[in-house]
């Protein structure tokens, strides 16, 4: 008889992928450490909590939870058109941004494609690329950040879909509307270029690219934005694609049906209005990131300037044992080995006392 073999069973793209490893949790630290009071710095979440406003959304809506959600998500889809001024049959929501990121590989891409992505780029690229089976290009960085001559001349007749973060996780690098706007002219049509904003809404107005208005002239594009970091819905996971909408129909064919909520709907529907948080937000990010950077300039660190709310210090060959000097102190960081940066900690901005708890635990560590 023969023997039971789980992963001789798997598709072959799976069997030497390694999981996604996201932030260290506040609760597995104390009881790991049974230590209390712990700032959490790691996965790049917004310190000031639910808006008020959504709290109050999110109490209203506990009564209609025995009912299914819509699977359209009709009124956030509506909320969302009438901001970007699109159509709601270019949106595709989604179980936050890496839900939908996966979902276009799924659609898109498939053991005889290639996937172009950055070095130092989100985990998520490779790891859905692997374990579609589909062959990943990694492009080696230019300055921590994505090298787009580079990327174009990878592009071979197999490319079927280029992922690009801007600004990037986990180096906080960023492209300039002008950059991206010549990129894009040369990708042939065949390629699906996917412009992944989750950290958008932290780049200032006069330098954000109008990406979603460049969908009209260029199909092929795809924008993918999310809830979780400047809106503060990182635990109820919301996320969502603006394409064109024969793309959106293709997803929609593969989308489960019911992959937000009805919480996660709601409070994004509220969060969109909520123009007095979002300014908050990237008001209390600017003031953390300031803080942070001057203390790396006191202290001769160097870091890699960010466009989003986190910032990627360079601490050494000994980062890993900083890290866990770190965690012993109570502020969990972000060890960025896995994205080749052995030497380097991703801090996440938090409030300002807990950035300075990170400063005062970091210098005692420096003397």
């Amino acid at each position: 008889m023969t023997e039971f073999n789980a992963k001789a069973l798997a598709n072959p793209g799976i069997r030497t992928l390694s999981p996604y490893q996201a932030g260290k949790p506040i609760e597995e630290v104390e009881r790991e450490l049974g230590i209390k009071n712990i700032v959490k710095l790691a996965s790049n979440e917004n310190p000031l909590g639910l808006s008020a406003k959504v709290k109050g959304a999110l109490q209203d809506a506990l009564s209609g939870l025995a009912r299914y959600p819509d699977a359209n998500g009709f009124y956030l889809k509506t909320k969302l058109a009438e901001k970007f001024g699109v159509h709601t049959n270019q949106i595709t929501l989604g179980n936050g941004s890496n839900d939908v990121l996966e979902l276009l590989a799924r659609t898109f891409v498939n053991e005889t494609h290639e996937v172009i992505f950055a070095q130092h780029a989100f985990v998520v690229y490779p790891l859905v690329t692997q374990a579609i089976g589909a062959k990943g290009v990694a492009v080696p960085a230019k300055n921590y950040g994505h090298d787009l001559p580079a990327m174009l001349a990878a592009i071979t007749p197999k490319t079927r879909m280029i992922f690009i973060a801007n600004p990037n996780n986990p180096t906080g690098t960023f492209l300039t509307k002008e950059e991206l706007a010549e990129f894009i002219a040369q990708v042939p049509q065949n390629v699906l270029v996917v412009l992944d904003e989750a950290y958008y809404e932290y780049v200032s107005e006069a330098e954000r690219a109008p990406s979603v208005e460049w969908i009209a002239q260029y199909p092929n594009l795809i924008v993918s934005r999310t809830f979780s970091k400047a809106y503060g819905l990182a635990g109820l996971r919301a996320g969502y694609v603006i394409t064109h909408p024969d793309i959106a129909d293709l997803m929609n064919r593969v989308r489960q049906p019911f992959n937000m909520n009805s919480l996660s709907l709601r409070a994004a529907e509220v969060v969109l209005d909520d123009q007095e948080y979002l300014a908050e937000s990237i008001r209390v990010n600017a003031d953390g990131m300031a803080q942070l950077v001057q203390f790396c300039e006191q202290s001769g660190l160097n870091y890699i300037p960010s466009h989003g709310n986190f910032l990627t210090i360079e601490v050494g060959s000994e980062a890993a044992e900083i890290y866990q000097q770190l965690l012993r102190a109570g502020v969990i960081v972000r060890p960025v080995a896995g994205y080749q940066l052995p030497n380097h900690l991703r801090v996440s901005i938090g409030l300002p006392a807990e950035n300075q708890a990170f400063i005062d635990a970091m210098a005692n560590l420096l003397k």
